[in-house]
This record gives C-alpha cells, sequence and structure tokens, in this order.
C-alpha cells in the first residue's frame, strides 16, 4: 500500500510542476489579449489619437497587437451633425487598421457631403490636426476638437443649454 502511494506521488509531482509552470505564462497571455482593462477609447489614445474621434456608446473592440487590424462594435448604427454642416454616420461595426497616430482601411464611418455619403477611409494625425481622407479628398481638423466623444442623435450639442465651440477646420482639399 505505502509502495503504490509513494509511486502515484512520484508520477504525480512531476506532473504537478510541469502544469504549475505552465501556467503562468496562459494566464499572462490571456490577461495581455483580453483587452478587458482597457476601453477602445483608451486604445485610441495608446496610439495617439483623441478619444472624441467614436462616438460615445462603443461596447467593445477587438484588436490583433501583430498587424493592427481592429473592430469596435456599436449597439446599432449611429448618426448626428456637428454645428449642422457635417453630418457623420457610424454602422455598428467599425474596422481597420490602426498604428501610431494612424488609422488606414476604415470602414463603418462616412460623412455627408453636399450631397453625397463618402466613406471615410483614413485618419491621420499630423501634429495638433487630424487629417480626414475620404479617398478623393481630405479635410484637416484641430485634435482641439475631438477631445469629447459625441452622442448617437444630437453630436456634441445634446444639452441646448451648453454652447459647444465651433468646430475648426480646413475644409476639403485635393489629396492629389
Amino acid at each position: 500500500m505505502s509502495t503504490t502511494l509513494q509511486i502515484t506521488v512520484t508520477l504525480a509531482f512531476p506532473l504537478l510542476i510541469s502544469l504549475l509552470t505552465t501556467l503562468p505564462p496562459l494566464i499572462t497571455a490571456a490577461a495581455v489579449n483580453g483587452n478587458s482593462s482597457l476601453t477602445a477609447y483608451d486604445l485610441l489614445e495608446s496610439y495617439g489619437f483623441p478619444v472624441g474621434i467614436l462616438p460615445k456608446g462603443i461596447t467593445g473592440y477587438d484588436l490583433d497587437k501583430t498587424t493592427g487590424k481592429f473592430n469596435a462594435y456599436l449597439n446599432g448604427s449611429c448618426s448626428f451633425s456637428l454645428e449642422g454642416s457635417y453630418q457623420l454616420r457610424y454602422k455598428s461595426k467599425i474596422s481597420g487598421y490602426i498604428a501610431k497616430n494612424k488609422l488606414t482601411n476604415l470602414s463603418g464611418v462616412s460623412v455627408k457631403v453636399l450631397f453625397l455619403w463618402l466613406n471615410i477611409v483614413e485618419v491621420v494625425k499630423n501634429g495638433d490636426n487630424l487629417e480626414f481622407s475620404v479617398g478623393i479628398a481630405s479635410a484637416s481638423f484641430s485634435v482641439d476638437n475631438f477631445l469629447v466623444c459625441p452622442q448617437c442623435g444630437c453630436g456634441l450639442d445634446c444639452n441646448s443649454n451648453v454652447k459647444i465651440q465651433k468646430i475648426r477646420s480646413n475644409h476639403l482639399v485635393s489629396s492629389v
């Protein structure tokens, strides 16, 4: 009886040590890849962007840190007007690639220019400005315009008693 117990303990001990030495890396990897501690807004800031390029209400996101491929999620589509001149629309899924000061291959975000809805395909932070590209044209705005997240439906003017600073921009210019 004691021989059987000794053999079982002798065989189980290396297995237990092996299991204990492999668990910490798995837990660490889950904590790093789980994104549970960072919000989508925190992620934007870590790449040099202000939080206000996304509307309030992002419910989650995923990010492949090796490629920069990301998806951000809203409960539904979202649209609003800024200062009555810029109309923006977000789909329930926004995706693209993120790198320091650069968002590329964007999908799920569009802006109304004159009578046309155009997809915003790239955002580049250049100093104190953000340059938004719709492919054939781009517009530059001060980063200060994006320190606050707009709300679906009402943008930045959700409380009619509060005066919102006008959006400062360099109007659409050709990217050619």
